[in-house]
């Protein structure tokens, strides 16, 4: 008989805390309106001379939480190609020394390569020839010699000016000085030499973009 009261009041039990369970998970709201007409919602009765209105809502319970897959991992950004960048060497510019003693610039080395016979460098003049001056002959640009200084036995040889390159410094101020002399050579020139002039100009001017960034 105990056994049976026991159960009874335990059947009894499960409605009423299924209820409070409920009520606890109940929201209850307050809507309450004012003589003015204005509305205020609150979780406490209304004031006195306020219309009351109650309403019960369900009290909104987390839901479980989704499990999103992980991001992919960032793909590998290749590293960026080389730059390869190409400077050109600035174009030298030699002075050059003749046998005198004067000097003259030039865009090569060669030194203006001339055939003189061995007379003329102090070996002995051949009978009526004048004596040696000081200064070889010039036979000019690199021609052969000429039939008088073959017939001396062929003796003979070539020689060159000395050239020695000059610091780019120099180099560029010669440059914009002779850029200079075209400009103002240009305006009292006749029109084929002024074509002329221009052809110049434009060459050195690109001359000193690259090599002087001028």
């Amino acid at each position: 008989m105990r056994l049976l009261t026991i159960s009874a009041l335990a059947l009894m039990l499960v409605p009423a805390l299924a209820a409070g369970a409920q009520a606890q998970d109940d929201v209850r709201v307050y809507r309450c309106t004012d003589e003015r007409g204005r509305v205020a919602l609150r979780d406490s009765p209304c004031d006195g001379g306020q219309r009351q209105e109650v309403r019960t809502m369900l009290r909104p319970v987390d839901g479980t939480p989704i499990e999103r897959p992980a991001p992919p991992p960032p793909a590998a950004v290749p590293p960026p190609a080389p730059q390869i960048i190409v400077v050109n060497a600035p174009q030298p510019m030699y002075r050059c020394i003749r046998p005198d003693g004067s000097s003259y610039t030039s865009d090569s080395s060669e030194g203006n390569p001339r055939w003189v016979p061995l007379w003329t460098l102090g070996y002995g003049p051949p009978r009526g020839r004048p004596p040696h001056t000081g200064r070889p002959p010039d036979y000019g640009g690199g021609g052969r010699p000429p039939r008088a200084a073959v017939g001396y036995g062929g003796a003979g040889t070539w020689v060159r000016d000395e050239c020695r390159p000059m610091p780019q410094a120099e180099v560029c101020r010669l440059i914009t000085e002779r850029r200079e002399a075209i400009r103002q050579r240009f305006f009292n020139a006749q029109p084929t030499e002024r074509a002329e002039l221009s052809r110049e100009e434009r060459a050195i001017d690109a001359r000193l973009a690259q090599d002087c960034r001028r």
